[in-house]
């Protein structure tokens, strides 16, 4: 059904497209006087305007070319010179990371120019299969953005042996959401990297789904020594370009790299280095793009697309081959550049208007005005308050064992060595270390020799009810608690704590909530966001979610916890290196072998 942001198929318009263009029918809609940014010659041309019909682009013509059709001032904008182009198209994102709707999430994206999107939807899969899928793909279509799935390929991410997960995609569900979903235009990222490596059967067996339907598979790949075998098995992207050398190694095998650029602060800001592939080492940049990945609510806000951009332009490329690599390279991976990514003739008129410095102005979504000087315009408004509703059962989610179980592991009665986790930032890889531990009376006199506090892992989907218990170094939370629900990849409840009576209010708020994040010290809760939607989303605006964010990152600094909580929540995510904590214990990676908290 088509929205007043919907744009009819192309094949249904080229007559009239072909009559406005020859100036037979006078467009819908004029923005002239503009700098025109062409990522097809990447050149910016100076006095130019841009003829719209029926939310495509009809035309491109001289300044004031449109001065015969005597059209009312309302149907023409005059940009005084600003840079019209393309809306930007992110390849890579989470829409769950942001802990919103679709319908939300598009608020933030379009104030920062994103009009198209490429998302995997691996989280809510894990949690509520493939079900949750489609409740999010329900959501998407009503959102005012257009967003792609890259269907989840790995959920779980590992083997019921080393994690409880509450989603199981088997090659033949993955099958049934490529031939039901239109939207489904991509395999997700592969990010069991070393069963592929491997051969494993049931991973060769997802992959194949998307190659006999002809569509692309996105890859997830950490050690140069993974790279030929998974290029090899039909991976040609991948996010996880880290470094200079490793982003060559990709490219070389011909597999597509987007350079994740994130907050600083955050594990997701690897395009500094990795960007280095094409300034010191001359690699052409036609297949490289830049993405998001992931983003917490406030931080859509403030380091969107644009902003990655901007830091390709920091980093060494040219202003119009940034925009490029984040608009009409990502259209191109995906073969959407007949329809998104450029200013051409009979594309979406999905525009965006910058200043000098690249920082958007409007954005046009399918010829709709939908950002005017940085604000939202009322159009939108109306739009962003008509959110989907995600069923009963998604709210539903959080399903803890009834038996009270113990949140920390007994104080060792003799002396022994312990596997630790220690954090380090960026945050993304976690540390194996091995430390002796006296015989001790209290957990608090090791707590006081050295940087540790407790981790554990709870099960939340109604299965095992299991716990697991292990040890955080230089993760620096002395005093209270921190928990979420958002566990990457099986999304248990992670806990990290300095006693258990925090440890246990913070998991009991997060079953009130349904699901969510919360900070919690001397008995009190400091600070939560309430997830209630597969306890990963909020079903409020994007704007209100930003606000609680904002408040729970003061809350969590506040704490001491040197790893940001979106890097907390990688914690339990087994696929990562070194060492990682699941509700099925300790798990060294890549060897997936378990191993005990003490020795």
């Amino acid at each position: 059904m088509l929205t007043r942001f919907s744009v009819k198929p192309l094949h249904s318009m080229t007559r009239s497209l072909a009559a406005v263009a020859m100036g037979r029918e006078a467009p819908d809609l004029v923005i002239t006087g503009a700098r025109l940014l062409s990522t097809y010659t990447e050149r910016i041309h100076e006095g130019k305007e841009i003829w719209l019909k029926s939310g495509r682009i009809a035309a491109v013509k001289a300044a004031g070319a449109h001065a015969s059709f005597k059209l009312p001032k309302k149907r023409v904008v005059d940009v005084a010179g600003g840079i019209v182009a393309p809306g930007l198209v992110d390849p890579h994102v989470h829409i769950e990371s942001s802990m919103m709707s679709a319908c939300a999430y598009a608020e933030g994206a379009l104030l920062n120019g994103t009009t198209t999107i490429f998302c995997d939807s691996h989280e809510i899969g894990n949690v509520c299969d493939a079900k949750g899928i489609e409740w999010m793909l329900e959501d998407a279509r009503q959102a005012p953005l257009s967003i792609f799935l890259t269907v989840p390929s790995t959920v779980p991410a590992t083997s019921p042996e080393f994690e409880t997960a509450g989603g199981d995609l088997t090659a033949a569900k993955i099958g049934k959401l490529f031939d039901k979903w239109p939207e489904a235009v991509a395999l997700g990222e592969k990010m069991d990297f070393v069963q592929v490596a491997m051969g494993d059967k049931r991973s060769h067996a997802i992959l194949a789904e998307a190659l006999k339907r002809g569509r692309p598979v996105c890859g997830h790949i950490y050690g140069r020594e993974f790279v030929a075998a998974g290029a090899a098995s039909g991976i040609t992207d991948t996010h996880e370009a880290i470094d200079r050398d490793i982003a060559e190694d990709f490219l070389e095998a011909g597999v597509w790299i987007f350079l994740r650029g994130g907050p600083p602060t955050t594990p997701w800001h690897s395009l500094p280095l990795a960007i280095k592939a094409v300034t010191e080492l001359g690699a052409n940049p036609k297949r490289v793009c830049v993405c998001t990945d992931d983003r917490d609510a406030d931080d859509l806000f403030l380091f969107g697309m644009d902003w990655v951009t901007r830091e390709a332009v920091k980093a060494g490329m040219k202003p119009v081959t940034a925009w490029s690599m984040g608009s009409l390279h990502p259209a191109t991976r995906y073969a959407k550049d007949g329809e998104i990514g450029g200013l051409g003739h009979g594309r979406r008129a999905d525009i965006v208007l910058l200043n000098d410095a690249l920082e958007v102005q409007n954005t046009w979504f399918g010829g709709e005005l939908v950002v005017k000087g940085r604000k939202v315009t009322p159009l939108l408004d109306r739009a962003l308050s008509k959110r989907y509703r995600y069923p009963r059962a998604a709210y539903n989610t959080v399903k803890l064992a009834k038996k009270a179980v113990a949140l920390t592991p007994p104080v060792p009665t003799r002396a022994v060595s312990a596997n630790v986790i220690r954090t380090a930032l960026p945050g993304i890889i976690l540390f194996h270390e091995k430390i002796s531990v006296p015989a001790v009376k209290s957990w608090a006199e090791i707590f006081a020799q050295q940087d540790l506090c407790f981790v554990t892992v709870v099960e939340r989907h109604g299965k095992s009810g299991e716990v697991a218990h292990g040890l955080l170094k230089d993760f620096g939370l002395k005093d209270g608690a921190v928990a979420s629900s958002v566990g990457h990849d099986a999304h248990n409840i992670i806990i990290a704590g300095s006693n258990e009576e925090d440890m246990r209010l913070a998991l009991e708020t997060l079953k009130k909530l349904h699901g969510g994040v919360c900070v919690v010290r001397g008995g009190k809760v400091l600070a939560s966001v309430a997830l209630p939607i597969a306890g990963l989303l909020s079903d409020k605006r994007a704007t209100a979610v930003a606000k609680e964010t904002t408040a729970l990152k003061k809350a969590w600094s506040e704490l001491g916890c040197t790893l940001p909580y979106m890097g907390f929540n990688l914690i339990p995510l087994s696929v990562i290196p070194e060492i990682r904590i699941t509700d099925k214990g300790l798990v060294l990676v890549p060897q997936m072998k378990h191993v005990p908290l003490f020795e």
